[in-house]
């Protein structure tokens, strides 16, 4: 767009309602507000009774703490402006503020994206090299993991947000999503997107592939591996203790696959808008609340820590 097409140059954006309906927007507001208590309390929880239980200070729950963390901090990052815009008539976010919630929402869900792969290789290692285990998966190894996975996530994040906060914004400022994603940002910029486009396409493609390919290489040598045990309780024992991050994995790619890499108009529709809306929510929102659930509900280990701190407490 040429210079002299620029009428509004934009300093803030404004989320648009995710309903025009005053008493479905309390009722929105409720239901995330319980999710969202749901999340800390779950999350919090869960690192807190990872830090008091003997039996659960293993790299595979040291990592798990680490999870509970992120996904309290994504919630928050998102749901906190999301809670407060459903009760206010103005859904407005600064230039610095939409950069800054963009750069925490990419930076911890690619972290994630890392510390579950990181949690891969600890069950393939506790399953295929069990000799090995406390030398290859030690105190300073597992703090390496965990540190690299947030290096990585947040300065792919940190590549993100320069660039798109690099193009100018103008003419409209409403953001049609539930937090400032990349993509409805680069719809409202009137300078050419196409190197973000690319960037999007092979930097954040990059971190899913791999991820998901180290998932996938643990879990065939998991299964090659579980094949050759003779009993059948050593093999449902060996499954056990990765299903929990199976679905986990699942459910966290399968959102942001689907969400960010499915096919999208370049204008955007109003049928595209409240699909990515929920698919947000989805995101965003009831995720973060749904690993605590799968790990606590999925795991012997933890309902035996559980119980016992119960007990502690009944005394």
């Amino acid at each position: 767009m040429s210079e002299d097409n620029i009428t509004t140059v934009v300093n803030a954006f404004v989320f648009v309602d995710l309903t025009s309906n005053p008493k479905l927007r309390i009722i929105l507001f409720l239901l995330f507000f319980l999710i969202y208590m749901a999340t800390l309390i779950g999350n919090l929880g869960m690192i807190a009774l990872i830090r008091s239980s003997p039996r659960l200070h293993t790299p595979m729950y040291y990592f798990l703490s680490n999870l509970s963390f992120l996904d309290v901090c994504f919630s928050s990052v998102v749901t906190s402006k999301t809670l407060v815009n459903l009760l206010v008539e103005k859904k407005s976010i600064s230039l610095i503020g939409c950069a800054m919630q963009m750069y925490f929402v990419i930076g911890l869900a690619s972290t994630e994206c890392f510390l579950l792969a990181a949690m891969a290789y600890d069950r393939y290692v506790a399953i295929c090299k069990p000799l090995l285990y406390s030398s290859l998966m030690s105190p300073r190894i597992c703090i390496l993991l965990v540190v690299g996975s947030y290096i990585l996530g947040l300065f792919h994040s940190l590549i993100h947000t320069v660039f798109t906060f690099r193009l100018s914004f103008c003419g409209s400022n409403k953001i049609s999503h539930l937090y400032c994603d990349i993509s409805a940002l680069l719809l409202l910029s009137c300078s050419d997107t196409y190197f973000n486009e690319l960037l999007i396409f092979y930097a954040a493609g990059l971190v899913e592939v791999t991820t998901i390919l180290s998932v996938l290489v643990s879990y065939a040598y998991i299964l090659a591996n579980t094949i050759k045990i003779s009993s059948a309780a050593g093999r449902l024992k060996a499954f056990s203790t990765c299903t929990s991050h199976l679905t986990a994995v699942t459910i966290f790619h399968g959102a942001i696959l689907i969400l960010h890499f499915r096919p999208k108009s370049s204008t955007g529709s109003s049928i595209q808008d409240v699909s990515d809306k929920i698919l947000a929510v989805f995101y965003t929102i009831v995720i973060p609340l749904l690993n605590p659930l799968i790990y606590s509900l999925r795991n012997k280990e933890v309902k035996d820590a559980l119980n016992a701190v119960q007990r502690k407490l009944c005394v």
